[in-house]
């Protein structure tokens, strides 16, 4: 694999003078995004002894380069007809994945075995771990990794982020459950077992605050273990007082516990929250 970025990262150094035809340089492209649709390389992911997250910047970089080197084409669906650059997924039974009619995965996204995407979207360079749910009208943005176990429910936005290269995706850790029409974006990254709530709005600019104490945790980043929910801290300016957004902490859950629903809509009312 060495060798591989190698090659990426030269043609990178020399991206201005490629273009499509180049079928050199789209044979090593290819090798790279086949990685990622086969779930053998990823873009980021958390180191298990600083907790903090890598990015494998030449994967990134592959992923341009394809955009770069791919000419349109006409796609047809059965029924349906697309124009784009890139193929969507396919062998879906053979992997072990779930698709109902009307969600779609780019090649270049990897699905492990278990996941279920109802009418759903998949962006190139995503991960979506094992006996995961991507719920109807959710999208899972470009490089964004969603762990294992999680439940993405309807309508929620996980931003994706390709340029600049550098920049960490958006991290969704095991066993979290993220609540109906919840936005993540800008390489905001919710920790393992955490539930938040219908709603929230999570972005590296957003304070993170625990409930009990009123200290600022982190921005963008909910810890593992809890409970968040979407809310607002007060701010003067010259033309009065607005309430800026933040995420909450309500609840610390005993790790390894399950998300159990009806629990956890208990928790959300006995704080005012609607269940």
């Amino acid at each position: 694999m060495a060798d591989l970025q190698a090659q990426i990262e030269e043609l990178w150094d020399r991206r201005a003078d490629l273009a499509s035809g180049d079928h050199d340089a789209m044979a090593v492209v290819r090798e790279a995004i086949d990685l990622l649709d086969r779930g053998e390389a990823r873009v980021a992911e958390v180191d298990p002894a600083t907790g903090e997250v890598v990015v494998h910047q030449w994967l990134k970089q592959a992923i341009l380069l394809l955009f770069r080197l791919s000419a349109m084409e006409t796609v047809e669906v059965g029924p349906y007809e697309y124009a784009d650059k890139i193929p969507l997924k396919r062998g879906y039974q053979a992997a072990g994945v779930r698709v109902v009619p009307g969600a779609s995965a780019r090649w270049g996204s990897f699905l492990d075995r278990g996941v279920i995407l109802m009418p759903s979207y998949v962006n190139i360079g995503a991960r979506v771990g094992a006996n995961s749910m991507v719920d109807t009208w959710a999208t899972v943005g470009s490089c964004a990794q969603i762990g294992e176990n999680v439940h993405l429910s309807g309508g929620v936005g996980i931003g994706g982020v390709l340029e600049p290269p550098q920049a960490a995706p958006v991290i969704i850790e095991d066993d979290v459950m993220i609540g109906s029409r919840c936005m993540v974006v800008e390489g905001a990254r919710v920790g393992r077992g955490a539930f938040l709530g219908a709603g929230a709005i999570l972005a590296r600019s957003i304070p993170v605050i625990d409930a009990e104490t009123g200290e600022e945790l982190s921005r963008g980043v909910v810890p593992p273990w809890c409970v968040a929910i979407q809310a607002s801290r007060p701010r003067a300016f010259a033309g009065g007082e607005f309430g800026l957004p933040c995420i909450l902490v309500i609840k610390r859950l005993p790790e390894g516990e399950r998300h159990d629903k009806a629990a956890l809509n208990d928790v959300l009312r006995a704080h005012g929250v609607s269940a």
